[in-house]
């Protein structure tokens, strides 16, 4: 039997005791060794060799990670650790650092209660730092803070001992700034981080060592002997003998991160808003490995022979070969095939799993990454995982050869479930589907895997830039007409407060959930910047981010035409007037309308024509602006070369929002739009001679100059195939 086989043969003891298991991650901005460390930990369990932790990657088993050198996917380990005469289970998920891989992070937050929060001495906090950080306070997984590579600041900045305790508490000053911003009292003051409780360390993930206060005064060494051992040849090698990582990490975690038990009683109330005074309430709060099954899907992988693999949480119940289980959504009832604990890139087979474990499973053939799978059929699924940004970059692509068409068609729906944040758009007509990403990297990797993976030969077109339509301002009110002239419908639209927006956007809102309770909504609404009453009361439905509001009062027939008005509703969202591009941003107000009383010629015919063009025409009338996806870019550079990044981000049409020092270094903070970043990994290596440090971030969208406005609209409208000029009002109007 394999190191690994008996790992996970002891595991399987342990995890029937939920108080000695500890769900952790590791989290960070892009190279600030997750990854490394994760491999710390594994070798700690003695499942690879020590001497190759932080080289080997064991987490980064996927090709094209090992050839970028970059994680691309979270992946899973479950490993047992012994801590003062005890034996704990550790499952560990590290997660990808790249910005276009972020819905990654999101989803692997769902199944934990702890995460490190790498962050490089050096560099310090960084904008995917902060990121990660919001993610995991926002799913109620407590941080620690891991300050990684301080070998770096000791022997190539030469710090003093004065200076490098200076730099460290500035870091956990913002670090802890962040929690504060981000989590509700008393909370944020629990989860503070600090160097005397043990809830941060620091050391180099890359040479194995490690070092926390309570670690300090076990092995007896000093905060000088670190900077000694540092700077002799060889000194990292006795201190990794010393004060191995893997120690003081799940040292720190055993500590600090509670058990399922006890998490569960913190993150059940707000990953889940069913009713927690019901059975399966009480349940997923005590983590009842007695009561129905109850698992959260945050990640599907495709095994070649195995089929989907569905990796997740479980939260209470106990899950196990043969049982019939159910997608939240879906009627079909799932058996499961196997159950199994998830070593990199194997797989262990196991008889059963009990709640408060993270467990790969298969034969969910409905499931995808974000399901709720219960052993009840009407489970209250859990709360949606809200990433923080959405796709901004869109790629055709077709089969070569048209006999793979269907094929294409399976697997580009298999990438969709395995990887939401991915919008695939399938066109069984022409045969050319879109894939939209977080970015350049993210469609490079999907269309690889499409290609190399799953064996189809596609012809992928340049990357297109996605984006989104709203109005200037407010119409006085637009009539829409029925096909037959017997129904009419009055609009006005404007543009939704900001503050609904960004509640849409934190997830704060659900845009598709039911509305249960109009009158909480609308008290939300108005505490959210909607100052008109009547509106927030008249709330029929939301559309990703647009609203359609029922401002009317004792019109005859409309109640049982509102289904057709709100499908004409999401109809007009899907694809704006000015370029049939997304709608974002909009509140559509129904003022009037006057309806026939025949239902005969109020169909769907009639119904959705008159309510898409009149709202259509108000938009028109509004004044139709188009809204580009927008990116930070943070970059860090010697002083000689700030000329020619500056030179850079202007050509791009990019603003600068900041200039600033770091050390010895430059540091440029700029806003640029996605359209005109193509090709910007090349140019500011050509332009710095490859000298600086860059990271993206997206920053939403914004609304393009009129000058470029029209440009843009008739390209896109001539690749979509349509009249290159947009209609005017008088055309909904049918004159």
């Amino acid at each position: 039997m394999g190191r690994k086989e008996e790992n996970v043969k002891y595991a399987t003891t342990i995890m029937k005791t939920p108080e000695f298991v500890r769900n952790i991650g590791t989290a960070a901005h892009i190279d600030h060794g997750k990854t490394t460390f994760s491999d710390n930990l594994i070798a700690g369990a003695g499942m690879m060799s020590e001497d190759l932790a932080g080289k080997q990657c064991v987490l980064d088993f996927d090709e094209q990670e090992a050839a970028r050198g970059i994680t691309i996917n979270a992946a899973s380990a479950s490993m047992v650790h012994h801590f003062e005469g005890k034996s704990y289970l550790i499952n560990l998920i590290d997660t990808p650092g790249h910005v276009d891989f972020g819905g990654d992070v999101t989803r692997a937050m769902r199944a934990l209660d702890g995460v490190f929060i790498l962050c490089c001495a050096v560099e310090g906090i960084m904008p995917q730092t902060e990121t990660v950080i919001r993610q995991a306070l926002k799913e109620r997984v407590k941080p620690m803070l891991f300050i990684n590579k301080v070998d770096r600041m000791i022997v190539e900045q030469q710090v003093t001992k004065e200076m490098m305790i200076e730099r460290f508490s500035k870091l956990i000053a913002t670090f802890n700034e962040k929690i504060k911003a981000n989590l509700p009292a008393p909370l944020n003051k629990e989860w503070q981080v600090s160097i005397q409780d043990g809830t941060v360390a620091f050391g180099s993930a890359y040479n194995n060592w490690a070092i926390s206060a309570p670690f300090m005064k076990k092995s007896g060494i000093s905060f000088s002997d670190i900077f000694d051992y540092c700077s002799k040849e060889g000194g990292q090698k006795e201190l990794a003998h010393k004060s191995p990582l893997h120690e003081v990490a799940l040292e720190m975690a055993i500590r600090h991160i509670q058990p399922p038990t006890l998490a569960q009683k913190v993150r059940i109330p707000i990953i889940w808003k069913g009713d927690l005074e019901s059975k399966v309430g009480k349940e997923l709060m005590n983590c009842d490995a007695s009561g129905d099954v109850v698992l959260m899907v945050t990640k599907i992988i495709m095994d070649k022979h195995a089929g989907e693999v569905a990796v997740g949480r479980l939260f209470s119940g106990t899950i196990q070969k043969g049982q019939t289980l159910y997608v939240a959504g879906q009627p079909a009832p799932q058996r499961v095939q196997t159950v199994a604990l998830m070593v990199g890139a194997d797989r262990i087979a196991i008889d059963d799993a009990k709640a408060g474990n993270i467990v790969a499973v298969t034969g969910l053939k409905d499931a995808i990454a974000g399901s709720t799978v219960s052993s009840m059929i009407d489970m209250e699924p859990f709360e949606k995982m809200a990433h923080y940004s959405e796709p901004v970059v869109t790629e055709a692509i077709e089969a070569k050869d048209t006999k793979d068409l269907p094929k294409l068609v399976e697997v580009l729906r298999t990438v969709g479930k395995a990887d939401p944040s991915l919008a695939i758009e399938i066109n069984n007509e022409t045969g050319e589907h879109l894939i939209a990403g977080m970015g350049e990297l993210h469609l490079e990797i999907t269309v690889y895997r499409i290609e190399n993976e799953q064996g189809i030969p596609i012809v992928v077109s340049p990357p297109i830039v996605v984006y989104r339509e709203c109005v200037k301002g407010k119409n006085a009110g637009f009539e829409g007409r029925s096909p037959n002239k017997h129904n009419k419908f009055t609009f006005v639209v404007s543009r939704l407060e900001q503050g609904i927006i960004d509640a849409i956007h934190k997830g704060e809102i659900d845009p598709d959930a039911k509305i249960k309770d109009p009158k909480a909504l609308a008290k939300q609404l108005q505490d959210l910047g909607m100052t008109d009453a009547m509106e927030a009361k008249g709330v029929v439905k939301f559309k990703n981010d647009n609203v359609l509001i029922d401002y009317t009062k004792g019109i005859q027939y409309l109640h049982e035409t509102m289904e057709l008005i709100a499908d004409a509703f999401d109809e007009a969202m899907t694809k704006g007037p000015l370029a049939a591009e997304k709608v974002s941003g909009l509140k559509v107000v129904l003022m009037d309308a006057k309806l026939h009383e025949d239902t005969i010629h109020r169909g769907p015919a009639q119904i959705i024509p008159a309510v898409r063009d009149g709202i259509y025409g108000a938009m028109c009338q509004a004044g139709r602006v188009l809204l580009e996806p927008m990116q930070h870019v943070f970059i860090s550079v010697p002083p000689d070369f700030t000329g020619n990044v500056i030179s850079l981000i202007t050509q791009r049409r990019g603003t600068i929002l900041e200039m600033g020092q770091d050390g010895a270094d430059s540091t440029v903070s700029a806003k640029c739009p996605v359209a005109d970043m193509f090709g910007f990994t090349s140019d500011i290596r050509g332009a710095t001679q490859g000298r600086a440090l860059w990271s993206t971030e997206n920053a939403g969208f914004e609304e393009m100059f009129p000058d470029l406005q029209e440009k843009v609209v008739g390209e896109i409208r001539t690749r979509k195939g349509l009249n290159p000029q947009p209609y005017d009002a008088n055309y909904y109007s049918g004159l």
